[in-house]
């Protein structure tokens, strides 16, 4: 069972667990986040495992400065001016990601967009302790209701994690409202803890809702959202001389020394690796200048069905829309 430390004890114990690469369960102004080193590719995929995350949903990252925030996304004056006023608090920027930023691929699900917040409280205290942007959904297996308590926490992860943060009930309750910040435009993805009309209040202008034709870029997307520019080949038994192969575990597909290049996403088989590595390698082997990338089959079990979800989005066809998950 996880350990369960109160607020005011917990800071150091926390630091150390996060800089270890493992997940804590914080309390924030909105709801409980479990959190990681977004930079460490492994710790994120650790919160996929333990919230048993149906797909690689774009994870939101946690900061404690502006500093922060514009190493990792590019603020237009639109997002400066919102994060001036509601930041810290229970409003996420969505922005397109600085060159550079040192937030793992897999935080971002493989996208060129990057969704940030600044927190109070514990998790503020908590990136300064470590100096690490924090990775930090909801403390919640996938599809179960949110976390507001740290007992609610506990009853739902506590096999899974190692520690808890008591913090008492969340103040605000609800997630963080969602805004996609685009061409001058503000764009509700969620509401949440900030309304729209305070919104419009400081941007004055009006705040736009859907997606406007495009994925949703906090959770949820189109099927083909995450695709390279080659075509994707599943369950690839054989390879081509023109393809390039993603590889995973120690068998290779026949003829994989043909590939234009190869890129295993674990020797070992370890799903956990496989998922740290899954959007890098693509993004490789995508710039090999093969026109078709061929998958090796991954099992479906534990991480490997997120890996899968990811992959078949990745091969599907390009205006293919699917339910958001």
């Amino acid at each position: 069972m996880a350990e369960i430390l109160a607020e005011a004890d917990a800071l150091e114990r926390a630091a150390e667990l996060i800089l270890a690469g493992e997940t804590v369960a914080i309390p924030t102004e909105t709801v409980y986040g479990l959190a990681a080193d977004a930079t460490n590719g492994e710790a994120v995929a650790r919160i996929y495992e333990a919230k048993g995350r149906p797909s690689f949903n774009p994870l939101i990252v946690h900061v404690d400065s502006m500093a922060m925030a514009e190493r990792i996304g590019i603020f237009d004056p639109l997002a400066r001016k919102l994060a001036e006023t509601f930041w810290p608090g229970p409003l996420t920027l969505v922005l397109p990601a600085a060159a550079g930023s040192p937030v793992h691929a897999l935080t971002a699900a493989g996208l060129e967009t990057i969704g940030i917040r600044m927190p109070r409280g514990f998790g503020a205290a908590l990136i300064a302790r470590t100096g690490r942007a924090l990775a930090a959904p909801s403390a919640n297996s996938s599809g179960l209701i949110t976390a507001t308590s740290a007992r609610a926490v506990e009853d739902d992860l506590g096999r899974r994690i190692p520690l808890i943060v008591d913090g008492g009930t969340t103040p605000v309750g609800v997630e963080s409202t969602i805004v996609k910040i685009e061409n001058g435009d503000m764009r509700l993805l969620r509401p949440g803890g900030v309304s729209a009309e305070k919104l419009e209040a400081v941007a004055g202008r009006k705040v736009l809702r859907g997606a406007k034709g495009a994925p949703v870029v906090a959770p949820g997307m189109l099927a083909s959202h995450y695709a390279p520019g080659a075509k994707v080949r599943l369950d690839a038994t054989s390879v081509a001389a023109d393809e390039a192969l993603l590889a995973f575990g120690p068998a290779r597909a026949k003829g994989a020394e043909r590939a234009r290049a190869v890129k295993n996403l674990s020797p070992a088989g370890d799903l956990r690796e496989a998922a740290a590595n899954l959007f890098g390698f693509l993004s490789a082997l995508d710039k090999s200048g093969a026109a078709t990338i061929a998958v090796e089959p991954v099992p479906a079990h534990g991480l490997g069905e997120a890996i899968n979800d990811r992959l078949a989005r990745a091969a599907a066809p390009r205006e293919t829309p699917a339910a958001s998950r």
